[in-house]
């Protein structure tokens, strides 16, 4: 993995320093929260709903062991014994004190990490596939391009002020697991007809009030000319993005409005003056950050399979967590490990201090000393040896996060909602808790199959919920919380939009609503391989909506 190089190091310390007295002036009253309120955001810190809340980057999703510990200490140190993982491979301390604040930013830099614009109108932290470098279906590992983005964007002069947010995903496979259609940018690898490698570059997707698949711009740039066209489209979109309204400030609504054909001519024109100039990206470079990327030393495993079949009859869950929780790695006899943070009735994406004591653990004992967050809001090491999985089992069985169900109905996204978040309007955390509880037999989610449940307190969609197979938003309405359901969409590849389904649910109607839906799906699919997204799309919405509403 990346590690911080002299400019890195005197960059962060820098930034730290300044914000450290930024905080100061705050407590001593010499700044307002109207002052302080750009400057903390800008560094990752937020005033939800009972205390401030810090979000930390992890870039590409990709830390170590010991930055994983660093999260425990701080967790266990100044916060209340957790942290929340998050859809932009993030992860977030709900209730540090203001005061605490510059010494664990310190903290952070003494291991490579930071909360520089993880919140704010600027370009967010790069996301990227949570298999990056180790999935057998990669064209290209995409990591070094994001960590190359990461500093292209950071404190970029001109676009720290943004008309709003701006987010980036990148998947270096054709299998779509970062989600890139429903960014501002999403970047997948591609091949030209000489076979050389580049980028296929879709812009104008997003999720929030207005849900929108991105759109493809351009079907191939190579990596040196891959700077100056994300600049020339950052240069369109800071010069005629909406300032004036906040719900139509993000690029999404200017490529809607304006089109794509418009918009592309724009890119091309600002792409004529800059290509070939001092944003063309030198081969060297892309090999120094490559090199910082490379594979672990791998060797010759005596065993390369698992006969799954035969381990679910002797250990019934440590067959599910084998079935579920495991991906195939381009390596013979390595693959890659889920570890979900998602019990049954637990917070989805709530890890405890120990709990990520212990996953560091396992990653420095049989993982390369490397781990990831996904979308998903769950851990991966990515590199384990087939010999080793049922050791690596043992250890998650004995810290509590053995569950065998990702991609299955208790696997689901979820936001803090209104238990936290100032802007949430309803509670999603006690909704999906609920869910999880229905669903809990493994029989019972086997018997489902892959389901995709996403929840969001409120319209600004940081639970995906338009994405969702069945997609859950909280609304307020008459001074109380309703839920409206949605279904039918996809993250992947296959991108598609939820539709509501029909008029909202009651708080305590929504586990009932789901079960519902899952037994309409499982009387009418045609078959156990059908999963619940093929059946939907065959059969369409209305037999969800009768068996929900009853005959119109």
């Amino acid at each position: 993995m990346y590690r911080y190089d002299e400019f890195d190091a005197a960059f962060v310390a820098a930034r730290t320093a300044q914000f450290s007295d930024q905080v100061k002036r705050r407590l001593a009253g010499e700044l307002s929260e109207d002052q302080f309120r750009p400057l903390r955001l800008m560094n990752g810190l937020y005033l939800q709903l009972h205390a401030y809340m810090l979000r930390i980057a992890v870039p590409y999703g990709t830390l170590s062991s010991k930055q994983m510990r660093m999260f425990a200490h701080i967790a266990r140190t100044y916060d209340r014994g957790y942290g929340h993982f998050t859809t932009r491979q993030n992860i977030q301390f709900n209730w540090p004190k203001l005061k605490d604040i510059p010494t664990i930013l310190e903290e952070l830099a003494s291991v490579e990490m930071h909360a520089i614009q993880t919140s704010g109108n600027c370009i967010r932290n790069v996301t990227a596939d949570h298999f990056a470098g180790a999935a057998a279906d990669e064209i290209i590992d995409p990591r070094p391009i994001a960590e190359i983005l990461r500093q292209w964007s950071s404190l970029h002069p001109e676009f720290s002020y943004l008309p709003r947010k701006f987010k980036i995903a990148m998947t270096g496979a054709p299998n779509d697991r970062a989600a890139i259609r429903f960014h501002d940018i999403g970047l997948q690898a591609a091949t030209n007809a000489a076979g050389e490698i580049g980028w296929e570059v879709w812009v104008g997707g997003g999720l929030g009030r207005t849900p929108m698949i991105g759109k493809l711009i351009n079907s191939f740039v190579p990596n040196e000319h891959l700077l100056a066209y994300l600049e020339s489209i950052m240069r369109v979109y800071n010069r005629y993005g909406r300032r004036d309204n906040k719900y139509k400030a993000r690029i999404k609504i200017l490529v809607h409005e304006e089109g794509l054909e418009t918009i592309k001519g724009q890119v091309e024109a600002e792409f004529a003056e800059v290509r070939g100039g001092v944003l063309t990206l030198p081969q060297e470079e892309v090999d120094r950050i490559t090199a910082y990327f490379a594979p672990p030393q791998f060797t010759e495993q005596p065993a390369t399979k698992i006969d799954v079949a035969y381990q679910s009859i002797i250990d019934p869950a440590y067959g599910r967590w084998l079935d579920h929780n495991i991906n195939s790695h381009r390596v013979p006899g390595y693959a890659s490990v889920t570890v979900s943070l998602k019990p049954v009735g637990g917070a989805p994406g709530d890890a405890t201090d120990k709990q990520m004591d212990d996953i560091a653990d396992i990653a420095e004992r049989y993982g390369f000393d490397e781990l990831r967050v996904t979308h998903e809001q769950n851990l991966v090491l990515p590199h384990v040896a087939v010999a080793d999985l049922r050791a690596v089992y043992d250890a998650l069985v004995a810290t509590g996060l053995a569950e065998g169900n990702t991609g299955l109905i208790t696997d689901m996204i979820c936001c803090p909602g209104l238990d936290f978040c100032a802007l949430a309007n309803a509670r999603s955390i006690p909704i999906a808790q609920e869910i999880s509880q229905k669903f809990a037999s493994p029989e019972r989610q086997a018997e489902i199959g892959d389901l995709k449940i996403k929840i969001s307190g409120c319209i600004n969609a940081c639970g995906h919920h338009h994405v969702g197979h069945i997609g859950i938003l909280g609304v307020e309405k008459k001074g109380g919380e309703l839920y409206q359901i949605t279904l039918g969409g996809d993250a992947t590849e296959q991108a598609a939009v939820g539709k509501i389904v029909g008029p909202g649910f009651e708080a305590d109607a929504v586990p009932g609503a789901i079960e519902t839906i899952v037994d309409t799906y499982l009387a009418r699919r045609q078959n156990a391989d059908e999963s619940f997204i093929q059946a939907y799309r065959r059969l369409g919405e209305a037999v969800f909506k009768e068996a929900l509403y009853g005959a119109a």
